[in-house]
């Protein structure tokens, strides 16, 4: 495996020794530089292709020590392992190469086995880092995947495979959790169950294929009908529906409700065998609670949108029914 090595020392004949007794150690990329300002523009130049870099201690102007300590600040350069060539016997000075980011330091006169056995053994740490650093990128590469697929999984496991709208374990999610926040803030929450009439009779007459696109299109319409991210519509069961609205007192959750049942009539989906209507309709309950008052689960309130759904349906259909609060204790 070929290795590029930048040699950093100002005085020629030293350069020109590495370079001999490098050759000899089977090391043929050889880069020179005399200075610290030609060291960061070999960097600059050729950072990613240096595997290592031999920097004399003693230099004019800018030390190697301090060569090495502006080396480690560079972000596309500081991996690149630095040893440290020093004429000093000094353990101080050696003490701030280490700090400064040298992994390891030779001494002159230089023995050659001594040399190429340090710089034998720095590459072959350097490959460990390097290997481990592939594998902690494919590593963050691989959890980004398999995040984004659980989030896609997630979502689709809250998605009605029908209609495409949330399904009635998002809808128990949702709902318990915009409860406990309206428990906690003391905040309105609204309910509105409701169903499509007469949909067995709709199966009946124009066949479970063509029931799945009026579930679709009702769907489709109840979505479209609710302005804001917070709300939500789900698939609650069969031909039933749920929408959970949080900061919504009961004459909201009527306005939109009846807003609702006009958009599913005027859309005129035929349903001839219907006994409401000779096109598709639906029949709404409504249920509202505020913090403040003595509603103790949000069964209980998906209890009173269910009554309110069954007197509309008692009622006629198509039409809106909210819950009576004098019935609470029959709950």
């Amino acid at each position: 495996m070929a290795r590029t090595i930048l040699v950093v020392d100002d005085c020629i004949d030293s350069r020109q020794l590495l370079e001999r007794l490098l050759h000899r150690a089977g090391y043929n990329d050889i880069i020179m530089a005399a200075s610290a300002d030609e060291t960061f523009e070999i960097l600059q130049r050729q950072g990613n292709e240096i595997d290592l870099i031999l920097l004399d201690v003693i230099m004019p102007g800018m030390d190697g020590i301090e060569v090495c300590d502006q080396i480690k600040e560079i972000e596309a350069v500081k991996d690149i392992p630095i040893i440290m060539v020093t004429g000093l016997n000094n353990v101080k000075v050696l003490e701030q190469a280490f700090i400064a980011g040298a992994i390891d330091y030779v001494t002159k006169p230089f023995h050659s086995v001594e040399l190429k056995a340090r710089i034998a053994s720095v590459l072959r740490l350097k490959d460990e880092m390097d290997q481990r650093k592939l594998r902690e990128e494919e590593l963050v590469i691989a959890n980004g995947k398999l995040h984004q697929l659980n989030e896609a999984l997630e979502r689709l496991s809250s998605l009605d495979g029908l209609t495409g709208i949330p399904n009635r374990r998002k809808f128990n999610s949702y709902v318990e959790l915009e409860w406990k926040r309206a428990k906690r803030q003391k905040s309105n929450l609204s309910l509105i169950l409701l169903d499509i009439d007469k949909f067995k009779l709709y199966n009946d007459t124009y066949g479970h294929l063509e029931g799945d696109e009026c579930l679709k299109k009702v769907a489709k319409i109840l979505q479209a009908s609710v302005k804001r991210s917070t709300d939500l519509v789900a698939r609650y069961g069969g031909e039933e529906f749920a929408v959970v609205l949080p900061d919504t007192d009961l004459d909201g959750a009527v306005h939109l409700a009846e807003i609702m049942r006009r958009n599913i009539e005027n859309s005129k989906i035929p349903h001839e065998t219907s006994t409401v209507s000779d096109v598709v309709t639906i029949s709404l309950g409504v249920a509202s609670f505020h913090g403040c008052e003595s509603i103790k689960t949000i069964d209980t309130l998906i209890d009173m949108a269910d009554k309110a759904l069954y007197e509309a349906k008692d009622a006629g259909r198509n039409q809106v029914e909210c819950f009576d609060l004098c019935l609470l204790e029959d709950i």
